[in-house]
C-alpha cells in the first residue's frame, strides 16, 4: 500500500472532529470527502462539504460545483478524474450550520492532523486552486492579504513570487457570491483565462 493509499484509508475512517473535538463535536456522524492522488498536478482546495456533498461523497456535487467547473473550462468527466485532480477541502466533513442556515466553518481539526500530511505526500502537484479564505490562509500564509477580495485582486503579484506549487486565490463558486462576481468583473476578464489555461495543461495527458 502506498503512502497516498494509507493516508486515504486514514482519512476515511477519521472521526477525530466527533471523539476528539476541538470545540462542539460535529453534529452527526462524519463522512469525510477528500480525493488525494499520486498523479495529479492541480488540487482544488476549498472550505467544506456542503448538505449535498455530504449526502452523495461526490464533492462539488452542487451548483457550485457547476461555476466552478466552468470557470474551470472542464466537465465532470474530467473534473472527477482522480489520476488527473485531486481535491483537498480544509475540512472533509460537512460542518453543520449556523443559526442562519448557512455553513459552518471548516473543523480545525482536519487541517491540524492531515493537511501537512497530505501535500508532502503529494509533491508532484504543480498548482493548487485556494477557494476561499480558509484555504487561502493555509495555503498563501503571509502572502494573503487583509480581505479575500484583496488576496484575488493581487493574484499576479503573489503568482510571480511563488515557486512549485504555486497557488491561485479564487472567491467560492457560491451563489451567494453572485453579487461580488458583479462587483468585480476583474475576475472574470482576468483571472478566468489564466485559470482555464493551467487547468489545460495540467490535465492534459
Amino acid at each position: 500500500m502506498t503512502e497516498i493509499d494509507r493516508l486515504a484509508s486514514e482519512i476515511a475512517a477519521c472521526r477525530i472532529c466527533v471523539d476528539a473535538p476541538r470545540g462542539r463535536p460535529l453534529p452527526h456522524e462524519p463522512r469525510p470527502v477528500a480525493w488525494l492522488s499520486a498523479t495529479a498536478r492541480l488540487a482544488i482546495c476549498g472550505q467544506a462539504p456542503g448538505t449535498r456533498v455530504h449526502a452523495t461523497g461526490l464533492p462539488f456535487n452542487d451548483p457550485s460545483g457547476d461555476r466552478l467547473r466552468d470557470w474551470m473550462g472542464i466537465g465532470r468527466e474530467a473534473f472527477y478524474d482522480r489520476a488527473r485532480i485531486a481535491i483537498i477541502p480544509m475540512g472533509f466533513c460537512f460542518p453543520g450550520l449556523d443559526a442562519n442556515g448557512g455553513d459552518l466553518p471548516p473543523r480545525r481539526e482536519c487541517a491540524a492532523t492531515w493537511h501537512d500530511r497530505i501535500f508532502a505526500a503529494m509533491p508532484q502537484i504543480e498548482l493548487i486552486v485556494a477557494i476561499g479564505q480558509y484555504a487561502q490562509a493555509y495555503h498563501l500564509g503571509a502572502a494573503r492579504r487583509r480581505s479575500l477580495t484583496e488576496t484575488v485582486a493581487a493574484w499576479r503579484e503573489i503568482w510571480d513570487g511563488q515557486a512549485s506549487p504555486r497557488v491561485l486565490a479564487l472567491p467560492h463558486p457560491s451563489w451567494r457570491n453572485t453579487a461580488w462576481l458583479k462587483r468585480n468583473p476583474w475576475f472574470e476578464s482576468d483571472v478566468v483565462p489564466v485559470l482555464r489555461a493551467e487547468v489545460a495543461r495540467l490535465t492534459s495527458a
